[in-house]
């Protein structure tokens, strides 16, 4: 009987002794392990990234500050976004702003300078003292005759003679001499006999025809050429001291129906 009696179960107090005082187990170390490395690896992964990328922007920020600072400081100034640097633009000079508008205004500036080079070494080579600009004057008057050099410009050298078949108008070298007379251009030539550089123009006044030679003129001087059709009072050339000559004066010869007249009387008779 007494091996049948049942005696309490301890087993589970055998597994689980119950200790007085002693705290329960937790279960949330492994979660914050994982928080803890993945933390270090991100602030690693900054410290490493964070300076290589500072190193690259920092360029392109100072780069775009500089632009800005430039664009202030030189408003004149061209950025072009290529191989080219900045090109200063003064604001005298052009008013372009396209690479192309530069070039071509470059080009028209250059090409004035040259010219103006140009006519202030034909002048000094021929020792003239006429501008450029004197050229663009006329004879005065309106009539069908007009004198051949400007009013105040000559003394009358010499005149119609036996051996000198004109009047010799004196005065300083590079004088622009004018058609006396409209017609055509006969001769206009750099060596014509003794008379040098010389120009003969065939016109009719006056249901007359009429001659005019224009002698000594400056080398390359010449503003018209044979076979040319020109106006009383057109420029044709300067006085020079070409061919037989001893000293600056025009040697101006006229005809009339083919026969030498004395040109100054001429001139005071039908001028006008």
């Amino acid at each position: 009987m007494a091996a049948d009696i049942a005696k309490p179960d301890t087993t589970s107090e055998q597994r689980t002794p119950a200790k007085r005082g002693a705290k329960p187990r937790t279960r949330n170390v492994k979660p914050m392990r994982t928080v803890a490395i993945f933390a270090a690896v991100g602030a690693l992964v900054a410290a490493v990234a964070l300076p290589a990328y500072a190193a690259t922007s920092t360029p392109a920020t100072a780069a775009a500050t500089s632009l800005r600072q430039a664009a202030v400081d030189d408003a004149q100034s061209l950025v072009v976004a290529s191989e080219a640097t900045a090109a200063p633009i003064a604001r005298g000079d052009y008013s372009a702003t396209t690479p192309e508008e530069i070039a071509k205004a470059k080009a028209e500036e250059a090409a004035k300078k040259r010219a103006a080079a140009a006519a202030a070494a034909r002048v000094s080579s021929s020792g003239g003292s006429v501008s450029d600009a004197d050229l663009q004057l006329v004879a005065a008057g309106s009539g069908e005759v007009r004198y051949p050099l400007p009013a105040g410009s000559y003394t009358v050298s010499r005149t119609l003679s036996s051996g000198h078949n004109g009047a010799d108008m004196a005065g300083p070298s590079g004088t622009p001499i004018f058609a006396a007379t409209s017609g055509r251009v006969r001769v206009s030539s750099e060596s014509y006999y003794g008379y040098g550089v010389a120009v003969v123009i065939d016109g009719v006044v006056g249901g007359k025809r009429v001659s005019t030679l224009y002698a000594h003129m400056i080398n390359g001087s010449r503003g018209v050429s044979a076979g040319q059709t020109v106006s009383a009072g057109q420029f044709i050339g300067k006085r020079g001291n070409t061919g037989r000559s001893y000293g600056s004066h025009l040697h101006f010869e006229v005809e009339i129906n083919g026969s030498l007249v004395e040109p100054i009387a001429w001139l005071r008779a039908n001028a006008g």
